[in-house]
């Protein structure tokens, strides 16, 4: 009964067939080459560890999949970019991991996995994913997403000048940045109400958390480009939603009765990246999170994962986006991860 509830909910989110019988197409993968740079390693991760201490370096696991279009990003503008490479190349030793592949991998401590069951492990849900380990071989950072240049040299600056023993990458990040002051950007959907753990009693309904800051570049692409689309718009509007500065001293009530500023919250869920979107479920429990650029299909798959509640029975966000898409393709739109319009028509 549970997983017949959770098949209809999915179909709940979808359009109606489209009226011409073709199924859709897949857009938007992007086939791309991890630089000649990274180090070929045996996935033995306490030698590579070693290796990269005894020169004064620092591990970055890099998870990725075939025809990533963020992974092609992150390649193109971060790992390409002459300044960016040199200083990656200087300061840490880059190692790939194929989330869906098959060599076999020693972790820290001597456990045995392959790329797909150490990704899983993990709990990979986005490509690319980061890890960077420090000289013991834990992780100290974990980016979950793209970056775009000025925020990931932020990031890599954190991690190669040993931030980490002094403060959070939360208050890192937040204190590297130049404007503190101005208005966010509003939309009619963000409600009013400051007491997270009232308003999830007063509605049936997941809460999504909207962390910003003013003059924030992705803050403002995701409002203009993404928020914009209909269907979108649409999966938004099933949700409780609530927008939060990550300067701000202003008081709220978290989802757990908390009494916090703005900031000190954003802190408490350590995030680093604005905009991130927090999604919790009608209990008020955290079940999954945007923290990374994303575009249209990403978003709204993020969204219609914890409104069907798919997480109860697919713990892998990736395999349900790509099941989410071949639906849409069955009923005859194109799927376009890459995109910032959806194919299909509001419901």
């Amino acid at each position: 009964m549970k997983n017949l509830l959770m098949i209809l909910l999915c179909f709940i989110q979808l359009p109606v067939a489209a009226e011409n019988g073709k199924p859709g197409e897949y857009l938007g993968a992007k086939t791309s080459e991890t630089p000649h740079w990274f180090k070929q390693s045996f996935l033995e991760f306490e030698e590579d560890v070693a290796e990269a201490a005894n020169q004064n370096k620092r591990v970055m696991l890099y998870f990725h999949q075939e025809g990533c279009p963020y992974c092609a990003r992150l390649i193109e503008e971060n790992f390409n970019n002459p300044d960016l490479e040199s200083y990656i190349r200087k300061n840490f030793d880059g190692i790939t991991i194929n989330m869906w592949g098959d060599r076999d991998i020693v972790s820290v401590g001597g456990n045995l996995f392959t790329e797909k069951t150490f990704a899983e492990a993990l709990k990979v849900q986005y490509t690319p994913t980061l890890l960077f380990l420090n000289e013991q071989g834990r992780v100290i950072l974990r980016l979950n997403g793209y970056y775009p240049p000025g925020k990931f040299r932020q990031a890599l600056h954190y991690v190669a000048e040993k931030q980490e023993s002094k403060l959070s990458f939360n208050e890192f990040m937040l204190a590297s940045q130049a404007s503190k002051t101005g208005s966010l950007i509003g939309e009619d959907f963000f409600t009013q109400e400051t007491n997270l753990k009232s308003l999830l009693n007063s509605a049936d309904k997941p809460l999504a958390v909207y962390f910003e800051s003013a003059d924030c570049a992705e803050c403002s692409t995701l409002h203009s480009r993404v928020l914009t689309d209909s269907p979108t718009r649409q999966l938004v509007n099933d949700m409780l939603n609530v927008q939060l500065n990550v300067h701000s001293d202003v008081k709220i009530t978290t989802t757990d009765g908390k009494h916090i500023s703005q900031h000190d919250y954003a802190k408490q869920l350590n995030i680093g990246y604005t905009p991130s979107v927090v999604l919790f479920d009608k209990q008020g429990k955290e079940v999954h999170r945007m923290e990374g650029f994303l575009k249209t299909f990403h978003f709204q798959s993020s969204l219609a994962y914890v409104l069907e509640q798919a997480y109860l029975t697919q713990p892998s966000f990736q395999r349900y986006i790509s099941s989410r898409g071949e639906k849409l393709r069955e009923l005859g739109y194109d799927t376009d991860i890459w995109g910032y319009k959806s194919s299909y028509p509001e419901n």
